[in-house]
């Protein structure tokens, strides 16, 4: 029963990722926990972050095959965000498992916020790309902030990183979610090491986990290239969601934590 818990959340992850880019670990950790069973919060965070690295690269390559990838852009914030996730997870380690879930959900809520208030999705005059000086150091700057969030709370990041993208080089929606990807597999992998030099991934989950996502992603891309002309709907559904899962775990974490 457990294996196949694992392998349907694994399927819903991989669909948002193909989606939205994002939702992998917003997502994978708290069906990890709450829909597998994994006891302790540190391990549901290390596995989640293996399983959603593959299962972004995965995605990765079925967007550029499609050619939604913004390959320089992508490049420059896989790298300088790697940093930042390193030395956020290696903070997050130290933090309290339950007092880093609750912060974790009070931030899914600040996002699904901004993502909602923004109305409409920036836009670029055609396909090509114009990386200007002022334009990387703004990649540059997201990166760091982004990745050093991604690593502490033990999330890909996909949820920043597409409007982070958007914000710094007016590239369409589509285009963000694809390019996000591969910054969302480095971090991932990034935090996923580090949790696993201390023993906190369960592997054969991680597998169970990452053969679902691959079928889920290739469904989530092939209704993002559908959905790509509709402006904004990609945004709600992702915010949506984003408040539903919150909402949950500051219920279950707040009586933990005795608030």
């Amino acid at each position: 029963m457990q294996a196949a818990l694992a392998i349907l959340s694994g399927a819903l992850v991989g669909f948002s990722l193909g989606l939205i880019g994002g939702g992998g670990s917003i997502l994978a950790t708290p069906l990890l926990l709450y829909v597998v069973g994994v006891r302790n919060p540190h391990v549901a965070i290390g596995t989640g972050a293996l399983a959603v690295a593959v299962n972004a690269f995965a995605n990765f390559a079925a967007h550029a095959r499609s050619r939604t990838v913004r390959w320089r852009s992508a490049a420059i914030f896989a790298v300088v965000g790697v940093a930042g996730a390193a030395a956020g997870s290696s903070i997050g380690k130290a933090f309290n498992g339950k007092r880093l879930l609750f912060l974790f959900a009070i931030l899914m809520v600040v996002v699904g916020v901004l993502m909602l208030r923004r109305r409409h999705d920036s836009t670029a005059a055609d396909g090509t790309e114009r990386l200007t000086g002022a334009v990387i150091a703004k990649i540059a700057g997201a990166a760091v902030v982004v990745g050093a969030l991604s690593g502490f709370f033990g999330i890909g990041g996909g949820f920043l990183i597409v409007p982070g993208l958007i914000f710094a080089t007016g590239m369409p929606m589509i285009n963000a979610v694809g390019s996000s990807l591969l910054s969302v597999g480095s971090f991932g992998v990034t935090t996923a090491i580090n949790y696993a030099m201390s023993g906190l991934i369960a592997w054969a989950l991680a597998a169970e986990f990452i053969g679902g996502g691959v079928i889920g992603g290739v469904l989530g891309m092939r209704l993002a290239l559908r959905l790509s002309g509709q402006r904004g709907t990609l945004t709600r559904i992702f915010a949506g969601l984003i408040f539903v899962v919150a909402a949950y775990m500051l219920y279950r974490n707040a009586a933990a934590l005795g608030l």
